[in-house]
């Protein structure tokens, strides 16, 4: 048992059913150590001595004291919850002290938390942050990934295997957690951008963006600013109009383009729309594509006279 704890540090989470919490929450102390260039082992059991004299315990154990690197949440009370109510989960836990450590831009951080750990958190907590269509359809998100990988009911008891399906997981949200890290760095200086344009342009109805521009980082910024209607920016080789959606968790649009240009390409959509170099509509009427800038200006000021 004591050559155990020689060599490496040893993160101690729970054993049976693994959720995406406790997989996220390894998988950030792995990054954090592999940046170190510390040996770490990843140990899954609720044995109170291996607990006791792990470095990192995380969603087991029963407190929450950050500064032993204890991460739990499932003690009377809970672990603190965020000013929006949203309360923690091992994951979040372990970002709120180790995310800073790992980001060197606390937007970074709270960009993190917001998009992924209060996701996670919210639903390992039972409160819902979607609901389910007319149709009965769930999003199979996160939480459907993760469950792909549980042990069936024919696999029950198989330790090893479902020991592997986690150790996989933790790499494979080690990876995703590097690369969102990355990504949010250029979110931020895109997000900047947006802002720049928005504040100078004279006429805010049309805002024309010259890159490929996600649309959370549009939402980020224009959620609040109702009166922009459409954007114009780059598209592969081409550019498109692109309306903006009335509300960030909705995929209603604030005006949409014109009912009989949906689904329509090349010839028919430059006949009906008038713009000789028109591409395609989406039949969802939040996209129209054409092969110039001033073509994709085009679509959206038509959109915004009908």
């Amino acid at each position: 048992m004591i050559s155990l704890f020689t060599k490496k540090k040893i993160i101690v989470t729970h054993n049976g059913s693994f959720h995406a919490d406790d997989l996220f929450a390894c998988a950030t102390l792995a990054l954090y150590l592999e940046r170190k260039h510390i040996p770490y082992k990843i140990i899954r059991t609720r044995d109170e001595d291996i607990i006791q004299r792990a470095d990192y315990v995380v969603d087991v154990g029963g407190v929450y004291y950050p500064e032993h690197d204890r991460f739990d949440h499932h003690q009377p009370g809970g672990a603190d919850k965020r000013d929006n109510d949203v309360p923690y989960a091992a994951f979040g836990l372990v970002w709120k002290k180790y995310g800073p450590l790992l980001c060197d831009h606390n937007d970074i951080v709270v960009d993190i938390d917001r998009r992924i750990a209060q996701p996670i958190d919210a639903i390992d907590n039972g409160v819902s942050i979607s609901e389910p269509t007319e149709c009965g359809l769930c999003d199979y998100g996160m939480y459907g990934i993760v469950g792909a990988y549980q042990n069936t009911w024919k696999e029950a008891g198989d330790t090893r295997l479902q020991l592997n399906y986690f150790l996989m997981l933790v790499d494979f949200f080690k990876q995703l957690l590097e690369r969102e890290i990355y990504r949010s760095y250029h979110r931020l200086e895109m997000i900047e951008e947006i802002q720049k344009i928005y504040d100078a342009a004279d006429d805010k109805t049309i805002l024309e963006i010259p890159y490929h521009v996600s649309v959370g980082s549009l939402i980020q910024v224009l959620d609040k600013h109702k009166e922009v209607m459409f954007i114009v920016c780059r598209s592969n080789n081409n550019w498109k109009a692109l309306a903006m959606r009335k509300e960030a968790c909705s995929f209603e649009n604030r005006k949409s383009l014109p009912a009989d240009w949906a689904g329509k390409r090349g010839e028919e959509l430059a006949t009906i729309s008038g713009v000789p170099d028109a591409v395609f509509c989406h039949n969802a009427l939040f996209m129209a594509v054409a092969e110039s800038r001033e073509g994709a200006r085009k679509l959206a000021e038509k959109a915004l006279e009908q």
